[in-house]
Order: structure tokens, then sequence, then C-alpha cells
């Protein structure tokens, strides 16, 4: 199994920044695809970002050009990372990393709520 912790989530003006990290351990050489979600109360869950096995990425629209996902395998422990620029107040939720391994499994983070407000 994979285990995932979340940081970095809170509060953070319009136009500011914030940046989240998902750290995941156990099983962790079956990684393949890391990816960062979001979910506002009444509304489906929606791709943020997703940083594939090879390196290749995409985002959701409402992001581009804002938003920056990365990855870091230092100390052993892939952490895929969530830079958030131009924060604006529709980019309220709650963020989940998503890990899909080369097996078909699929492992969710508890969420981390980033709220934009002044």
């Amino acid at each position: 199994q994979v285990q995932l912790m979340e940081s970095g989530g809170g509060l953070a003006q319009p136009g500011g920044s914030l940046r989240l990290a998902c750290a995941a351990s156990g099983i962790i050489f079956r990684i393949e695809r890391m990816a960062w979600y979001r979910q506002v109360p009444g509304k489906q869950r929606e791709l943020v970002a997703i940083m594939e096995g090879g390196g290749d990425t995409n985002y959701g629209d409402s992001v581009k050009g804002r938003f920056t996902i990365s990855r870091d395998n230092g100390n052993g422990k892939p952490t895929v990372l969530l830079q958030m620029n131009s924060l604006k107040s529709e980019d309220t939720a709650v963020y989940y990393c998503n890990v899909g391994t080369i097996v078909g499994e699929d492992y969710w983070g508890q969420g981390t709520l980033v709220t934009v407000a002044s």
C-alpha cells in the first residue's frame, strides 16, 4: 500500500501564493502518476494538475498559467508539490493528493483546506 501525507494548506489573500506538498511512503516503487484534485461542497471533485510517470504534466483550465505541479524524489519519499500563485477566491476548496500505481491502484490523501479570502 501507499500512504500519503499532505501539508501546506491554509489561508491566503487574493493574488497571494501557497505551496502544497504530498509525501508518499510505503510501496513507492509502484507509483506512476501523481496528481492534485480539489472539491468544494456540492460540486464534483475536479482535476487541478497531474504529472504522469514520464514527467508529462496537464492542468485544469482554471489554473493554467497560475499553478505548477512538480515532483521531488529526495530522501527516498516521492513528494508531489503544487505551487499556487495568483490565487483567486474561486480556488478555495479542499485539495486532495492522488497517486496511481503501475498495477492500477489508486490512493487519496486526507485533503487539505485552502481558503482564499481578504
